[in-house]
């Protein structure tokens, strides 16, 4: 359930998207915040400007609290966002152990206010070698 005080945080996030749009990339904005509503870092989406399509700001935050918060700061942080994180931030959100993330926009709303629906599927195939992959891998995370 959000508060009154996510909500201060999440209009910050959805100006950072206006931000975004008016500096000619796609609507999107995040912040980071701690426990006491302190914003940590904040970032908006710059994949065309600087032509990385990697350039979302919840993986710009992610990869900062990665670098810049120990894990127990991460896990107490909260990820204010415009839209729900894609799978890419989604990942990087995870691996960085941030703690929350309070969303605006749902990505099946956001496909929904998409004339084009989005970028197709990519097909995938495997698992395949796994004997051969499985010697590199296996006792690396012990």
């Amino acid at each position: 359930m959000t508060t009154p005080d996510d909500h201060a945080l999440l209009r910050r996030a959805i100006a950072l998207a206006a931000e975004a749009r008016e500096s000619g990339d796609p609507p999107f904005g995040s912040l980071l915040a701690a426990p006491d509503g302190t914003v940590l870092a904040e970032d908006r989406n710059t994949t065309l400007t600087d032509r990385d399509i990697t350039a979302h700001p919840e993986l710009k935050l992610a990869r900062w609290a990665a670098r810049e918060l120990d894990g127990p700061t991460a896990a107490r942080t909260t990820l204010y966002t415009s839209c729900q994180p894609c799978g890419m931030c989604e990942a990087a959100v995870r691996r960085a152990g941030l703690g929350r993330v309070v969303f605006a926009l749902s990505n099946e709303q956001l496909l929904d206010i998409r004339p084009d629906g989005g970028p197709p599927p990519v097909p995938q195939d495997g698992p395949a070698l796994l004997d051969e992959v499985r010697a590199v891998v296996e006792g690396y995370y012990r």
